[in-house]
């Protein structure tokens, strides 16, 4: 098994990743193939946007979200994802940012149809190394309970 159980996390555990360093090529790599705006792939047109040159597109920041995750210390024994709330991206993400996620434990409960998991509610927040947030959302998770606890579920 891999990863922190449900019974190893509490309420109000952090758990953190990165950083991963956002570069020019995967800002436009990605939005060729997923987010072709003139903005996102040509630095001339990026300088004449709102944001003043090259950023990464929405999709791509939650990809770099969705792979931090994968690298959480200590890793948590997810099982899948139930969805996503209230999810804001307040800052934009440029070239050369380095980029950390922060895992904040919101809720637990035991799942009532399946012994074998429970359910956490947490915070997601991904900083820059300004510490500006440029992701924030709240989402709920599956996640494995220990083989010996699931008689007691």
């Amino acid at each position: 098994m891999g990863g922190l159980c449900f019974e190893d996390v509490e309420v109000g555990n952090r758990y953190t990743a990165g950083p991963h360093s956002v570069t020019k090529s995967e800002i436009i790599r990605f939005a060729q193939q997923y987010d072709p705006v003139l903005e996102k792939i040509d630095e001339e047109a990026a300088a004449h946007s709102i944001f003043g040159g090259l950023t990464a597109s929405g999709p791509l920041i939650f990809s770099i979200y969705i792979l931090l995750t994968s690298q959480l210390q200590p890793r948590l024994h997810f099982l899948g994802g139930l969805g996503w709330d209230e999810l804001r991206m307040p800052n934009p993400v440029h070239p050369s940012d380095e980029l950390d996620l922060e895992l904040i434990v919101l809720e637990k409960r035991e799942s009532k149809s399946k012994a074998d998991r429970g359910i956490l509610r947490l915070r997601i927040i991904l900083r820059n190394q300004r510490r500006e947030t440029v992701l924030e959302c709240l989402v709920a998770v599956l996640i494995a309970r220990r083989p010996d606890a699931k008689a007691s579920g």
